[in-house]
């Protein structure tokens, strides 16, 4: 289980908490005094579950992917509109923090002018009108 963690980056809690929510997509192996054992194909599917995890993907989508995976052949255009939906999201998530970013960077360029022009005096601060700060 610790090796396991360590190789795709999760912890123990996390690796137990995938199976029990179903997001494993084949049956873990025990040994014969009920360890987990992974195989590589388990980490890689566990590594595929983290990185849509960390994208945003509610748990319930990602279930949902790994029964389509487990049911095998047959089902892949409902995966691959799944995934396409999911990308459409990220997709529109990332350009909101695209133009967050964007206000973030023109507010430094303003400080690092008024700064440099020794004018930060007229930054916006309580009490005061301006719209520069």
């Amino acid at each position: 289980m610790a090796e396991a963690a360590h190789r795709t980056g999760v912890s123990a809690h996390t690796l137990r908490y995938y199976e029990r929510a179903g997001l494993v997509v084949t049956p873990v192996d025990r040994t014969a005094g009920g360890r987990r054992r992974y195989h590589q194909l388990d980490l890689d599917w566990i590594t595929v579950c983290t990185r849509l995890r960390a994208t945003g993907m509610p748990i319930r989508t990602i279930r949902r992917y790994a029964e389509l995976v487990a049911a095998g052949h047959g089902n892949e255009e409902e995966r691959l509109a799944l995934l396409e939906a999911h990308s459409a999201d990220v997709a529109a998530k990332l350009a909101e923090v695209q133009e967050n970013l964007k206000l973030i960077d023109h507010k430094i360029d303003v400080y690092r002018g008024r700064l440099a022009a020794g004018d930060a005096d007229r930054l916006w601060a309580p009490g005061r009108r301006t719209a520069t700060g």
